[in-house]
């Protein structure tokens, strides 16, 4: 079995499951955060802790870990290359924004949400415009 391959498979899965978080999680803050019925609220609690621990945390570091042994199956020299910095700018740009989400959560399980839905809405779009962004530099590779 070519094990570049495999990892590449694996890390694409990993990639997908941790958008799918990255892309959901605040569309569940933009709902919590426009209602006060504590038993709703409860249950957004519990879904964003769950989406957020169980499923975005190990599948950003599964996507992290397939990356790095990809890069390393292509070998260390590729880091020269412009489309792989970029794409390591980009994900570093996601991880950021995956880690800030988190604090909005802390936020919320505290009930010291300030945000507006509208905030929520708007940046929902960060992990959109930088997949594009990703997806183009692995596609294209440009110099």
């Amino acid at each position: 079995m070519n094990s570049y391959l495999l990892f590449k498979s694996l890390h694409l899965i990993a990639v997908v499951s941790w958008m799918a978080g990255l892309l959901y999680l605040p569309r569940i803050f933009v709902y919590h955060s426009e209602n006060s019925n504590e038993v709703v609220v409860s249950v957004f609690k519990t879904m964003e802790r769950k989406l957020f621990y169980y499923i975005m945390m190990p599948a950003m570091f599964l996507s992290w870990l397939f990356g790095l042994i990809l890069i390393s199956l292509i070998g260390f020299e590729n880091l020269g290359n412009l489309w792989l910095q970029l794409k390591f700018v980009f994900v570093i740009l996601l991880t950021i924004y995956h880690f800030y989400l988190g604090s909005l959560l802390n936020k919320f399980s505290l009930d010291q949400n300030q945000k507006s839905s509208k905030f929520y809405r708007y940046i929902n779009e960060i992990p959109t415009i930088l997949l594009i962004l990703i997806i183009f530099i692995v596609i294209f590779k440009p110099i």
